[in-house]
């Protein structure tokens, strides 16, 4: 199963809105077979796997390892599990259980109709986590929400300043961080920040630094203010621009109108949720951070310090969580929390 996690994991910001999945087919304690779904609209995991197996007459006395419930329904590929009985494999463990509707142990029960035993939840916190925004998306009804900042060792993720300053953003992480962070971006399906954000930095929010697709690009404007010269409405991929006026869409712009503005994170959340985007990373500024935090709606936070110090500026979000990690990338510490 840890072998099923690995391949799974190749799959990552290519699969989307699927889930990352990996197979392993063993006989005799020798795999044979193995693969993984790696590319969305195409084969899946376990059609991959049973693929590379040279000789299928060894199936039938083989076991099938899967990170995630095979599937039981016609989507952009045949049932998965209709595959394994067809080969007539006498034992099947699975990690997790499919979240998704259109599954959510139909895949399970079809195997063990075809007389397949059936084994569940073998690394299940592990699997958990590899597709907790796949699992996020399908149980909580909403995105899989990353709140991202970077500060200085003393605190502060900015100077104090004001449009007409035309003062460019503070530079707080290195190099290899900025480049890890577009690497993120071309994992996650938007990436939003608030009106000043977006007109104190003129941000493009793209990945330009990590080869791969751009995020949905999501900006929170309640009153129309910003200017179209942003360089977040050009043509390097769509904008939302979530506000308190108006619902249109003019070229590659989207006018998503919000009935309250005092409580945009849960309006946003499920808006996203309908229009079927399963994650969001927050990348400020401070005031949507916190909006977000405060509601509750976040699931991870992704923390950037380095030994700068400034003295003085916009503090970094209060905030608590559970710390799941801590590394060094570069001069900067990352530390990753979640709630709890």
């Amino acid at each position: 199963m840890k072998r099923c996690l690995e391949l799974a994991a190749l799959g990552i910001g290519k699969v989307a809105p699927n889930p990352m999945v990996g197979c392993v087919i063993v006989h005799n304690d020798k795999i044979i077979g193995e693969g993984y779904h790696q590319q969305y609209g195409q084969a899946h995991a376990e059609v991959n796997a049973i693929n590379a197996v040279q000789d299928k007459s060894l199936l039938t006395e083989s076991t099938l390892y899967v990170n995630l419930e095979p599937c039981a329904h016609h989507g952009k590929t045949p049932p998965c599990a209709d595959l394994i009985v067809q080969h007539k494999l006498k034992h099947v463990v699975i990690c997790n259980r499919d979240p998704f509707a259109e599954v959510d142990g139909k895949g399970i029960a079809k195997l063990e109709a075809a007389g397949i035993t059936v084994e569940t939840g073998i690394l299940a916190p592990e699997g958990l986590w590899l597709n907790r925004i796949f699992f996020t998306f399908h149980t909580k009804k909403r995105p899989y929400i990353i709140l991202k900042w970077a500060q200085t060792i003393d605190g502060f993720i900015d100077r104090d300043r004001a449009p007409g300053d035309h003062q460019p953003p503070l530079k707080i992480t290195c190099d290899e961080s900025n480049r890890l962070v577009h690497k993120w971006r071309t994992e996650e399906a938007a990436i939003l920040v608030g009106k000043n954000t977006a007109l104190l930095d003129d941000p493009r929010l793209t990945a330009r630094h990590w080869p791969g697709k751009n995020p949905l690009r999501l900006v929170i404007d309640p009153q129309l203010q910003l200017p179209s010269t942003l360089r977040m409405f050009n043509d390097e991929n769509e904008t939302w621009v979530f506000n308190a006026r108006k619902a249109y869409f003019e070229k590659n712009i989207c006018f998503e109108q919000i009935n309250d503005p005092s409580e945009f994170p849960h309006e946003i959340a499920e808006h996203l949720y309908k229009k079927g985007i399963q994650s969001v990373i927050i990348e400020g500024g401070k005031n949507t951070l916190e909006h977000f935090y405060s509601a509750g709606l976040w699931d991870e936070a992704r923390i950037f310090t380095n030994p700068m110090r400034i003295g003085g500026g916009i503090a970094a979000p209060r905030f608590t969580g559970k710390e799941v990690s801590r590394e060094h990338i570069g001069e900067d510490i990352l530390q990753v929390y979640i709630p709890g």
